[in-house]
């Protein structure tokens, strides 16, 4: 609004500019929002919470329904529904519990979610669940990926690589996520195109791939985020060397990258883990290995 529309003084939140929107119809109107957990990627998204904030803050006679569901922590984050309660209202049947995304696997999104969280128990139940029918493979080599996607799609079924924005140190594997990519011809062209996603040259980030899908992905997992001491550690890369990650808003949103990259696959997936080079300090082994030791925890099985 302030760039496009000329409006200098606008500072309202998406969500409640539509509601004034609906709110200056006369009589009473609804509003639907299909919103999605633990989506938020970048700086401005803030999914359900700025839905309630707005309806808190600025619009007092709105009444407001959602699922039980949401109030958990990857939905809410510890908002207070407190001064919420006298117009809000629970209803289960609002929760959409079935994911057309993984025809194959109803389930994982949650099983994604509990990976993500580094609860490895409730992980490796549901995984054990998923794994029946959707099948996920580890490897650390970016070869054997390769190899795998181009052996399981069959006709028409679409492959690619994934990685996350924060995985810089992937360059050394010949993949550049710095460099821009046009997802029309990444997600469109044939196979006989250099561009498209079947060359598996260049990898789409949590950007590019954020509500779409292929047949078969292989996710690169890189240092940003590392398994250490039994839960996650958010890292960027800056100049010659790996930062921590202190900020828990851009915690978050490096943790929802790797759950979007995690679920962009309709029928099977490798994530690879790199081994690493003893002689490059941004790519030491002891970086990776836990990660890995991690995702074999939870019973993810290994790519031969």
């Amino acid at each position: 609004m302030r760039q496009k529309r000329q409006q200098p003084e606008f500072y309202a939140s998406e969500p409640e500019f539509l509601i004034g929107v609906m709110n200056r119809h006369q009589g009473w109107a609804a509003i639907v929002c299909l919103i999605g957990g633990g989506q938020e990627i970048n700086t401005g998204e803030a999914g359900i919470e700025e839905w309630l904030c707005a309806a808190r803050d600025h619009y007092p006679d709105w009444h407001i329904y959602i699922s039980h569901q949401l109030e958990s922590i990857g939905y809410l984050h510890g908002f207070d529904l407190a001064p919420l309660e006298s117009r809000l209202t629970r209803a289960e049947a609002l929760h959409l519990s079935v994911s057309l995304r993984s025809f194959r696997s109803e389930r994982l999104s949650g099983a994604v979610g509990a990976l993500v969280s580094g609860d490895a128990v409730e992980a490796r139940m549901a995984m054990q669940d998923v794994l029946k029918t959707f099948p996920i493979f580890i490897t650390r080599s970016l070869q054997c990926a390769k190899h795998y996607l181009r052996q399981r799609a069959r006709g028409s079924e679409r492959y690619g690589l994934l990685a996350s924005s924060g995985a810089k140190r992937i360059k050394a594997l010949g993949i550049h996520v710095d460099v821009p990519l046009d997802p029309a011809n990444w997600f469109l062209n044939g196979q006989d195109d250099v561009r498209s996603s079947y060359y598996l040259e260049d990898a789409a980030t949590e950007f590019e791939v954020q509500g779409l899908e292929l047949d078969w992905t292989a996710v690169l997992w890189d240092g940003d985020l590392v398994y250490q001491d039994g839960g996650w550690s958010c890292r960027r890369f800056r100049g010659t060397a790996w930062q921590a990650v202190r900020d828990e808003q851009a915690q978050r949103y490096r943790q929802n990258a790797y759950r979007v990259l995690l679920t962009r696959a309709r029928q099977g997936m490798v994530i690879v883990v790199p081994e690493g080079d003893v002689v490059d300090p941004t790519r030491l082994p002891a970086q990776y290995d836990p990660t890995w030791h991690y995702l074999q925890s939870i019973g993810l099985p290994q790519l031969d």
